[in-house]
């Protein structure tokens, strides 16, 4: 995905009715020395780090249960959407454990410290609506009679980043993941580096021609 030219959006969902992700398997975990879940857990981190710096946007359609690691999976994207009827909670404080796959780290960054901690610390589950209510996602729909109610507003969200450039997008994605690991003077040069990359784009002639011209833009991604 990341290297084909094609793929403008990925969506992230589940084939399994009511959950989008369970988490680890407790009971093959059990069966783990120390060692081990130390290696396994050091791979979903760094699976969470592929999906999180994938170059296009994405976005979680979360219809059911998204818990631990699989709440988790759900902050690597970049956008998330969820049936009201859904679940979600970083659970891992109720077996004993922490969050080991991004979610001390992301949590915070997607809800604030406060309701981050909150949330770990006492491992509690929330529904889509007290989801959308704190920002942890950025849309709520009630489910329906398929069960796939998430993954359609997720379709009409991802078609709405469809006809725009590309490139621009994904230099816009770029300067936000990197400014908000610096301060904001740093922030600021990192916007003006993924800008002057987007400036001798052909896309970027397009918009202007085409705004000059009062037509819709056709960009190519170059």
């Amino acid at each position: 995905l990341r290297f084909d030219e094609k793929v403008r959006v990925v969506v992230f969902k589940s084939e399994v009715k009511g959950v989008f992700c369970a988490g680890a398997d407790l009971k093959e975990r059990a069966k783990m020395d120390d060692a081990e879940v130390g290696h396994f857990v050091k791979r979903l981190r760094n699976l969470m780090d592929e999906i999180a710096t994938l170059p296009v946007p994405t976005i979680a359609a979360i219809d059911g249960h998204a818990l631990g690691g699989g709440l988790e999976l759900a902050l690597a994207c970049d956008l998330r959407v969820a049936a009201s009827s859904a679940k979600m909670g970083l659970i891992e404080t109720t077996r004993g454990l922490l969050p080991g796959a991004g979610g001390t780290q992301r949590l915070p960054r997607c809800v604030g410290i406060g309701l981050a901690k909150e949330l770990i610390f006492t491992g509690r589950q929330i529904d889509g609506q007290q989801a959308f209510s704190m920002g942890l996602v950025n849309h709520t729909v009630p489910q329906n009679n398929e069960g796939d109610a998430a993954y359609q507003r997720a379709l009409t969200l991802a078609k709405e980043i469809l006809p725009q450039a590309p490139f621009a997008v994904k230099m816009g994605k770029l300067a936000i993941n990197r400014g908000m690991e610096v301060d904001i003077a740093s922030g600021m040069a990192i916007e003006g580096m993924c800008y002057a990359q987007n400036i001798p784009t052909r896309d970027r002639q397009e918009g202007m021609a085409a705004f000059k011209e009062k037509r819709p833009p056709q960009f190519i991604g170059k």
